[in-house]
């Protein structure tokens, strides 16, 4: 039997227990544990991350009934070393400010900059800084000031976001790695459950293809294709269609649907709408090139076996890009010369849309485009005419 077994019952007998002092049953009672010292949330996405911060505020605000003498929001955005130490010298005054009326205060630091991979986040001076700032932080008591610090992006290898991933309450939002797509579905499904829809799952591989990596603008598109299909409605691929700008890729113009269907009617008249309304031929060129240009990279992966078109798109592209992926050195960034930085869904719906011209078709598409082009220059008021004679080229079938 455990001395505090056999001693309990005897204090309880001669209620002596109430005579140990506080500290000695400290070794007998469990201890609570020890609140956070401040709240760090970051991410690659500052949309994200700024949603999640102002509902932290406004739930430290609400908890400690903060009014607003108590409160503070500091910008944390700092484009050289200057800005970072007024930040840093302005969060130090904060957290030191007794409140007005003896309450809790809460401290935000928002939209920190100085933690990236940039050159101000490599400055000497500036990590000099965010040792002060860890030091600072270190002494914070979370019962008299809350801290919330929101920083976007992040480089997460540097020591003081590794020091408040381990000694703060840290979230760190979304994915700047390879899971970066189902974080950006991740988000557009959790705003569509808030809104009361659902996504078909074409339709939202189509939104995704079509507004790209940008957060803001998909919340914003799901906002309106909610809107417009009204609550408890499933958003369809031809909701996406209809009601989404391509932001992305530039790609979706009417007269390139028409023109890679290999309907000539169609495009003739997507052509003629287009010059109606005062179009311009190079936006139009210039979107046959882009999607001619992934389509003879997608047939030269087919025909090689490098590659195939599945249920889910364009298979086996990540296996495509070990092998090929060197030639597209400089060209990282989502683009039509670089395959793989497209979404393999997205792939196989322009592959599919409609029966994958041959090798020899799209090379010939690509030189008729560059003729399209210098015709253009020579006649500038001749637009439409050019563009209609492309059409008829390349979609008229041979005599």
């Amino acid at each position: 039997m455990s001395f505090f077994a056999a001693f309990l019952p005897l204090c309880d007998q001669h209620q002596f227990l109430f005579c140990i002092p506080k500290s000695a049953l400290r070794i007998f009672l469990p201890m609570p544990a020890a609140a956070k010292p401040f709240t760090f949330i970051c991410g690659a996405d500052d949309f994200l991350v700024g949603r999640l911060g102002k509902e932290r505020f406004d739930a430290l605000v609400a908890e400690a009934g903060a009014d607003e003498f108590s409160r503070e929001i500091i910008s944390g955005f700092a484009g050289n070393v200057g800005e970072v130490e007024a930040a840093v010298n302005r969060v130090r005054e904060s957290v030191q400010t007794i409140s007005m009326f003896g309450g809790r205060r809460v401290v935000w630091l928002k939209d920190v900059s100085f933690l990236a991979d940039s050159v101000t986040g490599r400055a000497e001076s500036t990590l000099k800084l965010t040792e002060d700032l860890q030091q600072l932080l270190e002494k914070v008591n979370p019962a008299e000031t809350a801290v919330l610090i929101t920083a976007a992006p992040v480089d997460r290898r540097r020591s003081f976001p590794k020091w408040c991933e381990k000694n703060a309450d840290c979230t760190i939002v979304g994915n700047d790695g390879e899971g970066a797509a189902e974080a950006l579905a991740g988000a557009v499904l959790a705003e569509a459950r808030v809104l009361g829809v659902t996504f078909e799952p074409d339709a939202l591989q189509l939104l995704l293809a079509k507004v790209g990596p940008n957060t803001r603008l998909l919340i914003a598109e799901t906002h309106k294709l909610a809107t417009f299909a009204g609550a408890g409605v499933t958003i369809t691929e031809a909701h996406v269609a209809e009601l989404t700008p391509n932001t992305a890729q530039g790609d979706f113009f009417e007269a390139a649907e028409a023109f890679f269907s290999g309907d000539l009617k169609w495009t003739l008249a997507a052509l003629q709408r287009h010059f109606f309304t005062g179009g311009d031929a190079r936006p139009v060129l210039a979107s046959l090139q882009n999607r001619n240009r992934l389509l003879l990279q997608i047939r030269a992966l087919l025909d090689s076996g490098d590659a195939r078109l599945g249920p889910r798109g364009l298979d086996g592209l990540p296996r495509a890009a070990e092998t090929h992926g060197k030639h597209f050195i400089g060209a990282p960034e989502k683009n039509s010369f670089n395959l793989f930085s497209q979404n393999p869904w997205y792939l196989g719906k322009l592959a599919t849309g409609a029966k994958l011209p041959a090798l020899r078709r799209l090379i010939d598409n690509q030189q008729e485009f560059i003729a399209a082009f210098e015709e253009i220059v020579a006649r500038p008021h001749e637009q439409a005419e050019v563009l209609r004679d492309l059409a008829v080229r390349c979609l008229a079938p041979a005599a």
